[in-house]
């Protein structure tokens, strides 16, 4: 007792208080430890696939990619085409998370033929604040739900009723390059074309008029620009990608501000329409009265109308819902047509004998006519047709596709670990020389059909393939053709820019840094 007196009392507290910190230490360092050893075994099933070592630190290979943005793309590329013999699978790491790419036919079929590999990769999410989870972005039963419901919408015979949009606009678009090529000469198409899509869409998905060819200095129309360059710099941008990073940044100021725009508008649409949905129950069917739909009884349909009938009053889809799917259609359905009919002209332009051909096919379905294309006439376009599917072969309008695997997969061989990302190059594999000699050669005689047999289902794949494939790409193509007719019909289109000199940004959109110059000759005076 004596003893234990002599002993300060914060002794008594201190003892079982450094047990416990000894105590929080050990399980800290074991913790650490095992964190260690998973991530070294993680490493090593990683690296098993070939690519670039850079596991086991915080950068990876990022350092190789911190280049300028309009290097990103061919820094990839080049990548890839240096890295290629040594497998058909390669990694890359971004940061301290594994990329995986592939380019081959058969590892594309793997990947897009599944119904579980449906997730997107993490690139994606920065679509999330403008798109939500619309179809582009969605997953799991909400994606699957949204396909099912939405499918009906791009209906042949629906679609159909869209011509009349494409051929009014297409319109427009013929006295927009007829001024600037008076006046300017040389002009980039890249812009014009833009535009025209972004009207197409809008009028399409809303049944709504923002004028983009008359007033591109509109707040929508500049606020859809705005949003997709936040986008694209923010997917080249590795310090712009931590959420509260781009909050913080004047990209992320700039983006709130143009999504108000949008989100305000696609609302207001939303509810008028809603309006117009209820008293149209109430009344006969309307009569159409333009173009050749005179007498008609039946009125066209936006996608949005047909979003409204299928929310029953709110109950399947929300107000929210709907505008997420509607934002979504404008996104996907501008741009990236706008690429393809750019590209195409450019290709056109680049090669007279193809275009030579395309206005004997044009000869024969319009004659010397300049009446509007109707849907009998561009299913008689079948080499126009494969000029555009050729264009998209060299210039896909999404050159990677990204995946995040939710199982273990297998990639010749090569087993990749669930939760890691795969990209597929789709610009590599269009240029699979086993699948189409010469690749670097324009030919769209490769698209006869003739000429198709025994090519891999999975060897060509602009609008993706399998479950996951483009719901729009019948409504894109016959698009591209009526702009494309129109154009060509009009003009004699020749290439000022040489493909080698272009520089290409690979953003969720493949497009050229500097535009399509291109000079347009008049045929026919109209």
């Amino acid at each position: 007792m004596a003893v234990e007196r002599m002993i300060p009392q914060w002794i008594h507290h201190f003892v079982p208080s450094a047990i416990s910190v000894y105590a929080v230490l050990c399980v800290a360092i074991v913790a650490i430890v095992s964190l260690v050893v998973k991530r070294r075994k993680f490493i090593q099933r990683v690296d098993r696939v070939p690519g670039m070592p850079g596991g086991m630190t915080v950068l990876g290979n990022t350092p190789m990619i911190v280049v300028s943005p309009d290097e990103v793309f061919s820094r990839v590329i080049g990548y890839v085409h240096m890295f290629r013999s040594s497998g058909p699978v390669l990694r890359v790491w971004a940061g301290p998370f594994p990329l995986f790419f592939i380019f081959t036919a058969e590892a594309a079929e793997t990947l897009l033929s599944s119904n579980k590999l449906i997730d997107k990769s993490r690139e994606y999410e920065f679509l999330h604040d403008w798109l939500n989870t619309g179809l582009l972005t969605s997953t799991g039963s909400k994606w699957f739900g949204r396909r099912k419901m939405l499918t009906p919408a791009f209906h042949f015979k629906i679609l159909d009723d869209f011509v009349h949009v494409f051929n009014e606009q297409s319109k427009i678009l013929l006295v927009k390059l007829s001024q600037a090529a008076q006046k300017h000469g040389d002009i980039d198409i890249y812009p014009y074309i833009t535009r025209c899509t972004l009207d197409i869409i809008c009028e399409a998905a809303m049944g709504r008029h923002v004028d983009a060819q008359n007033h591109s200095d509109s707040d929508y129309v500049q606020a859809v620009y705005k949003t997709s360059h936040v986008v694209q710099m923010r997917q080249a941008r590795p310090w712009l990608q931590p959420e509260l990073l781009f909050q913080l940044s004047k990209y992320g100021a700039e983006q709130r501000k143009c999504l108000k725009i949008l989100h305000d508008f696609t609302d207001k649409v939303i509810r008028e329409r809603k309006l117009e949905h209820k008293e149209r129950k109430n009344r006969p069917v309307e009569t159409v009265t333009d173009g050749d739909d005179i007498g008609s009884v039946k009125r066209r349909l936006a996608f949005l109308d047909l979003l409204i009938e299928s929310s029953k009053d709110g109950q399947v889809l929300s107000d929210t819902d709907i505008r997420e799917e509607v934002d979504t259609f404008m996104f996907e359905g501008h741009d990236t047509t706008a690429a393809a009919i750019s590209w195409s002209l450019l290709m056109m332009g680049s090669y007279p004998k193809v275009q030579d051909k395309v206005q004997e096919e044009l000869g024969r379905v319009f004659g010397d006519s300049d009446r509007p294309a109707s849907i009998s006439d561009l299913n008689e376009l079948k080499y126009l047709e494969c000029c555009i599917k050729e264009a998209l072969r060299l210039y896909p309008s999404v050159p990677i596709m990204g995946r995040r695997l939710t199982e273990d997969v297998t990639f010749h061989g090569y087993e990749v670990p669930k939760g890691t990302s795969v990209l597929l190059m789709t610009y590599v594999l269009h240029r699979d020389a086993k699948s189409f000699p010469d690749p670097e050669v324009y030919d769209p005689d490769r698209f006869l059909a003739e000429n198709q047999h025994g090519r891999h289902p999975y060897a060509y794949v602009p609008f993706s393939a399998g479950p996951r494939n483009c719901i729009g790409q019948k409504f894109a193509l016959l698009e591209e053709k009526v702009v494309l007719s129109s154009i060509l019909r009009r003009f004699h289109v020749e290439a000022m820019d040489k493909r080698d000199e272009l520089v290409l940004l690979g953003e969720l959109i493949l497009r050229p840094r500097d535009g399509i110059r291109l000079r347009l000759t008049p045929r026919v005076a109209r």
